[in-house]
């Protein structure tokens, strides 16, 4: 199997100036504006008011950048309305994800002859389904079943255990594949993310040096919701009731979308709730000293990048651009 596959199936999860006169205003503006984003290949993506923004560092040292219209369907209803929004947003993110995440296997792995096709994106995100109900629905379902059999748990147990083995799988998985050493480096993007949003919010100057003193743990990440969602699940779950194993797993995956739109609203809420709500949010946030690592200069500097694009140049001056490239 070919490397872009490869790096592709995992993840199926510049020098800048000082700021110029007059552009005061414009970083207060952009200040307001709550963005995210996520790590791909040698790069990061991230999400403005208006703008997706991507910067991938090359084979050859320099940062490739782009961005397009972020035109999402959360902006109007009935899509906005709270429980739908969470699991919109999700749909949403996913393909822009992936859209990403092709790109910067093209950009960032330039040298290899083989390109990905449209066929190799949909084995991907067929595995990446499969993969999701198998492991963390069905596998932690029939483990608890199994289980409960034979310590003869009542059902309001053997949802909890459910929850907890989904949990532990979940945890397990993350830890596995941060063993190996491309994803690593997407864990370092992905701290490097982290860093400048959290720079971002704090309204610090957008340097390299000054993003890396930040914390490479957010609020809003989506191994946080991840690990809420898994919570949700049990709650919800709970309710189907008893049946066959195959009606269960099939009900689980029908309630998905109820679990993520709860578990997007309490990330919304506790993001909002200042000390209180990181309090209580800790021991999810501590999963991300898994899911990240700590980036170099260089790192940092795609990541601002990415959010200049995002932005429109409204954090940093603008740096020349030519098809596509920083120098």
């Amino acid at each position: 199997m070919n490397q872009i596959k490869i790096k592709t199936w995992i993840k199926s999860f510049q020098f800048f100036l000082p700021l110029g006169p007059g552009w005061g205003f414009w970083v207060e503006e952009a200040r307001r504006i709550p963005v995210g984003g996520q790590a791909v290949i040698e790069g990061v993506l991230m999400k403005g008011a208006d703008l997706w923004g991507l910067a991938i560092r090359q084979t050859d040292g320099k940062i490739f950048r782009e961005n397009w219209k972020n035109s999402s369907r959360t902006k109007r209803y009935p899509w906005k309305l709270p429980l739908i929004r969470g699991f919109i947003t999700m749909i949403e993110m996913m393909g822009t994800g992936f859209r990403a995440l092709n790109r910067s296997a093209e950009i960032a792995l330039s040298e290899s002859e083989e390109k990905l096709t449209t066929r190799d994106i949909a084995i991907a995100i067929a595995v990446g389904l499969f993969a999701v109900v198998g492991l963390f629905i069905a596998l932690p379902l029939w483990l608890s079943e199994k289980s409960g059999e034979f310590l003869t748990l009542s059902p309001t147990a053997r949802n909890l255990l459910e929850g907890i083995l989904r949990g532990l799988i979940f945890v397990a998985y993350v830890a596995a594949i941060g063993l190996m050493k491309d994803i690593r480096e997407v864990f370092r993007y992905h701290g490097a993310e982290h860093k400048t949003i959290n720079a971002f919010e704090n309204e610090l100057e957008m340097t390299p040096q000054s993003v890396a003193s930040q914390s490479r743990i957010h609020p809003r990440c989506g191994t946080s919701f991840l690990l809420i969602a898994i919570l949700i699940s049990v709650a919800v779950f709970s309710a189907v009731g008893k049946g066959g194993l195959l009606w269960r797993i099939g009900s689980r995956v029908v309630l998905l979308p109820l679990v993520i739109g709860i578990s997007y609203e309490i990330i919304r809420l506790t993001a909002k709730s200042g000390p209180i709500g990181k309090l209580l949010m800790y021991p999810v946030l501590s999963l991300q000293y898994l899911t990240t690592r700590e980036p170099n200069l260089d790192q940092i500097e795609v990541a601002l990048t990415s959010l200049d694009e995002a932005l429109n140049f409204k954090i940093l001056n603008p740096l020349p651009k030519e098809d596509g490239v920083v120098e």
